[in-house]
């Protein structure tokens, strides 16, 4: 299992060829309180760095963008009923979706937790 993460603050697992997407502890912090987000559609393909959902909060609304090409295979109904996972446990319970890769190689130009963590701290 291996653990990525974006300049735009999701972080991806991967085990196989399938993906879970979410938004970092920083971007939480960012956001505040996670009042209502909006997932994607089971089955839908997405390019890298599209629009694949949108998180919402008392302070503001930000896109939730995907972190590799792929299909969208899986949402977490858990989040859509009790948006504040995503504060609670944004690595966990909060995650967003699940993706089916396509372009596996495109993992290699994301972000470790190391240079994520020196990315973020320069927010």
């Amino acid at each position: 299992m291996t653990t990525k993460y974006t300049e735009d603050h999701e972080w991806i697992t991967v085990e196989g060829d399938v993906a879970t997407v979410g938004i970092t502890h920083h971007a939480q912090d960012a956001l505040g309180d996670v009042v209502f987000v909006e997932l994607p559609e089971v089955g839908r393909a997405f390019a890298q760095k599209d629009v694949a959902g949108v998180v919402e909060s008392v302070k503001a609304a930000a896109d939730v963008y995907m972190p590799v090409s792929g299909t969208v295979t899986e949402v977490n109904e858990g989040l859509r009923a009790d948006p504040s996972l995503a504060n609670s446990d944004p690595l966990g319970a909060g995650w967003f979706f699940k993706v089916k890769l396509s372009d596996p190689a495109q993992l290699n130009a994301l972000l470790d937790k190391t240079a994520y963590d020196a990315f973020a701290a320069n927010q």
